[in-house]
């Protein structure tokens, strides 16, 4: 397990609940940018060391990102990060979609386009000023959130947020492959793309855009296209 940057000084003299999330943010941010890779062991000795913490607020960390999907527990052997068989993430995928065409055809046409697309604006907007792997992804997550947000169902944001959750890594690795393909714009096409197609404020131009815009998955896992 690689080291880890430790959390500010400041951190460790605030409130344990604080020092969970930053721990946790810490967690996340590694696991998503590959320096923890999926299947690979949190040695808990090591973190806290790097940390400069103890134990408790660690455990804490790990099960709020065990809710997540990021991490797995294993019984008497500690934990590690999530691994999501091919299944698994083709699965996901199709969940996400599903729940997209129905907020689509739930929302669309909008009674007022401009004001109900700015959520999706402003996350494509942050996507594509992104200057590192990490924030394009929370961009990028906040983008299909804000797809789906449109219908306005609390219960349908509910049910997507663990998917986004758990496709987290999976879509982290993709986009790390596109920026070392340089292909990074090609994903930000594709996104501007569906906001062009809400801006339409028509169901079918941007369904026909949300299916359009998967792609051949890069890392290795899959053999068949997903949605990035």
């Amino acid at each position: 397990m690689a080291a880890m940057a430790a959390p500010t000084s400041g951190a460790r003299h605030e409130l344990p609940g604080t020092l969970v999330e930053v721990v946790g943010n810490r967690l996340r941010d590694a696991i998503l940018s590959g320096v923890l890779a999926p299947g690979e062991k949190i040695r808990e000795e090591q973190v806290c060391a790097d940390y400069g913490i103890s134990r408790a607020p660690l455990r804490e960390a790990l099960r709020l990102l065990a809710q997540q999907g990021l991490v797995e527990h294993l019984p008497r052997r500690g934990s590690r990060v999530a691994e999501w068989s091919a299944s698994d993430i083709l699965q996901l995928y199709g969940l996400r979609a599903v729940l997209e065409r129905h907020a689509i055809e739930t929302a669309l046409p909008l009674a007022d386009p401009k004001r109900a697309l700015a959520p999706v604006r402003r996350a494509f907007d942050r996507m594509r000023a992104a200057t590192d792997q990490l924030a394009r992804d929370d961009a990028h997550r906040m983008f299909h959130a804000a797809v789906v947000g449109l219908a306005g169902n609390r219960q349908l944001d509910i049910a997507l947020e663990p998917i986004l959750l758990k496709l987290q890594v999976p879509m982290a690795m993709n986009m790390r492959e596109e920026a070392r393909r340089s292909t990074t714009r090609d994903g930000i096409a594709r996104h501007r793309a569906i906001l062009r197609a809400l801006e339409a404020n028509d169901a079918d131009t941007v369904l026909a855009a949300l299916d359009s815009h998967g792609h051949l998955d890069f890392n290795g896992a899959l053999t068949q296209p997903t949605h990035d």
